[in-house]
């Protein structure tokens, strides 16, 4: 009985570890900013069609909900997501669509979707990685660079 509830207790203390390291997602900048000023991170900034755009759903699918991308970059990480959806059942309040086209008009302008914009906590843009299906794997050591760069910026 004991080393049962040893396991236990030992399965539940690894889940809560894990999900420590997953990026905080946010759909307003603001928040975002303030989340990662606290926290010494990074904004990755994703403009996305969660209801039409498929390189898209395979971004977020394959990528940000991974183990290996919350592994390796879940602390150095806040995520604001940016969703653009097609469908009336999934429109946005008035609100957060003035927020999200306020931000493609400055880091979009070119309406590419899926678009990365990795930054700073001022807002400076500090790589555009594009998601060409690759793995969690490649998007991470290709954004390893940019956030070395930004925090010996920092320090």
């Amino acid at each position: 009985m004991k080393s049962f509830l040893l396991i236990a207790l030992s399965f539940i203390l690894v889940q809560n570890l894990a999900a420590q390291k997953e990026a905080t997602t946010f759909t307003d900048i603001e928040k975002a900013k303030a989340y990662a000023v606290e926290n010494n991170q990074s904004i990755l900034m994703i403009f996305a069609g969660s209801d039409w755009c498929k390189p898209c759903i395979q971004f977020k699918k394959d990528v940000l909900e991974s183990t290996t991308f919350s592994d390796k970059l879940g602390e150095q990480l806040s995520i604001l997501y940016l969703d653009f959806p097609a469908r009336k059942k999934n429109r946005l309040s008035k609100e957060q669509t003035a927020h999200n086209e306020a931000l493609a008009e400055r880091f979009n302008k070119s309406g590419a979707f899926p678009k990365i914009v990795l930054l700073d906590t001022n807002e400076q843009v500090l790589a555009s990685p594009e998601f060409k299906g690759q793995t969690a794997l490649d998007f991470v050591q290709e954004l390893q660079p940019s956030l070395v760069e930004n925090r010996e910026k920092k320090d």
